[in-house]
């Protein structure tokens, strides 16, 4: 009876260790991927003369970045990324949820590439698609391909005739880009982790039912100095 006793607990320690372990991987893939959100936002910040307008960023109603993009083709085409969004209001910025961008194409191309995302919503009506299950770009809000530069003609930024304003990054240099087709959505499993419940992307970003966690630290630090 001891000897069953003792491999009882033997078990509970080992079970009790990968879990652990598997919960330390989640927090630092997640940390990691606020982490890249964040530098991708603070090479906009600190981007004078290819960077997104500060008239614009001011405006924001919210701001997703997704990092390292990842696009392949052979005929059917295909991208895939991880990012983070997060809604600004008077009362400064929510906490950020989670999300996948993903999307398809069809035609002779062959090839692979990573690229940097960054969409700025102007208005609320951008994201209740998204809040609601998914948002597809072009189809359920407005998009367009955002100007670039500091000094770029304000009218754009005053008028804010698109929901949405799209950038890339490659090779250090961002452009507006015009993302038509692709989905955006709220990834709830990352959510579910960083929050340790089950919160959605409304909870988080518009009753704002939760704080920063640890994992999404380094991608709030940079949004606090956005509009600022």
């Amino acid at each position: 009876m001891k000897i069953i006793s003792l491999m009882f607990l033997i078990l509970s320690m080992v079970g009790s260790s990968a879990f652990a372990t598997t919960a330390n991987r989640n927090e630092t893939e997640l940390r990691d991927r606020s982490q890249q959100a964040a530098d991708v936002l603070s090479e906009v910040l600190h981007s004078p003369d290819n960077g997104i307008p500060k008239a614009l960023l001011d405006k924001a109603t919210a701001i997703a970045v997704i990092p390292h993009v990842v696009k392949g083709a052979f005929v059917f085409g295909a991208s895939y990324g991880k990012g983070l969004i997060a809604q600004h209001t008077a009362n400064g910025w929510s906490a950020p949820a989670y999300v996948t961008l993903g999307g398809g194409s069809f035609g002779f191309q062959i090839g692979a590439s990573a690229t940097d995302y960054v969409l700025v919503f102007t208005n609320r009506q951008g994201l209740e698609p998204l809040l609601s299950g998914k948002l597809t770009l072009g189809a359920d809000a407005s998009i367009a391909a955002g100007p670039v530069g500091r000094t770029a003609s304000a009218s754009t930024g005053v008028t804010l005739s698109s929901a949405i304003y799209s950038y890339s990054r490659s090779k250090g240099v961002f452009a507006g880009v015009a993302l038509d087709g692709a989905v955006l959505k709220i990834d709830n499993g990352a959510d579910e982790q960083a929050y340790n419940g089950s919160y959605t992307g409304r909870d988080i970003l518009i009753k704002r039912e939760v704080s920063p966690s640890r994992a999404t630290r380094p991608f709030v630090s940079e949004l606090d100095k956005v509009a600022s």
